[in-house]
């Protein structure tokens, strides 16, 4: 199934338990920076999205199939979507539990990728773009020099985007969030949410395919 433009949607995904949050200000910045694109929001904490990998999931996961109906309900909104833009704290380094659960649930195998002993995995997700805009407390120059950004971009542009086959989008960062200065965190949100707007507005349109499931 192919889509043009017209079609395409961005799904906004946050995971942070204040609506009051620098995170969340930022995701509401963001959605009218994507219009007059179409874009959707999804909260999980608002939504109540529950992060546990149970039994269910394991048996769907081992079986292929039969996937609970939270998770197939988040596969439609995702099947929906030619971009994705992750919007998140970063916690210890990596992103909160509740997104990292998000992940774990919805990018399963028979969904997010295929494995068998012939082919080894297979990726399905080669329609998506994923954007990530992560929120750290810490200044760029601490994650320079600790290796923070480049061990996160590991874990989860290689480790989650590369592994299902999604293209790689823009990864933005808002640095220092905690810094006094509130004129230099408008500065650093205005900058992230540009950088992710602009890389969505600007991929090519023979690059909105998607491939059915």
């Amino acid at each position: 199934m192919s889509t043009d433009d017209d079609n395409s949607l961005t799904l906004v995904v946050t995971a942070h338990p204040d609506p009051g949050s620098l995170t969340n200000y930022v995701a509401e910045r963001l959605v009218p920076a994507l219009r007059p694109g179409a874009v959707e929001v999804a909260d999980l904490h608002r939504e109540r999205f529950d992060p546990r990998f149970t039994p269910a999931d394991r048996r769907a996961y081992r079986e292929d199939g039969g996937h609970p109906p939270d998770v197939v309900r988040e596969h439609r909104r995702l099947d929906r979507a030619t971009d994705l833009v992750l919007v998140f704290p970063v916690y210890w380094w990596s992103m909160p539990a509740l997104l990292k659960g998000w992940i774990d649930r919805v990018f399963v195998n028979g969904w997010a990728f295929d494995v068998s002993a012939e082919s080894g995995v297979r990726p399905r997700l080669q329609r998506l773009t994923t954007h990530l805009l992560p929120v750290a407390g810490a200044d760029s120059g601490t994650y320079e020099r600790h290796g923070y950004e480049r061990a996160l971009r590991t874990q989860i542009e290689h480790g989650f985007v590369d592994y299902v086959g999604s293209r790689r989008g823009a990864t933005a960062f808002v640095h220092a969030s905690e810094q006094p200065s509130s004129a230099a965190t408008a500065a650093s949100v205005a900058r992230a949410v540009r950088a992710v707007s602009e890389a969505v507005r600007s991929r090519p349109a023979a690059s909105r395919v998607e491939t059915a499931h």
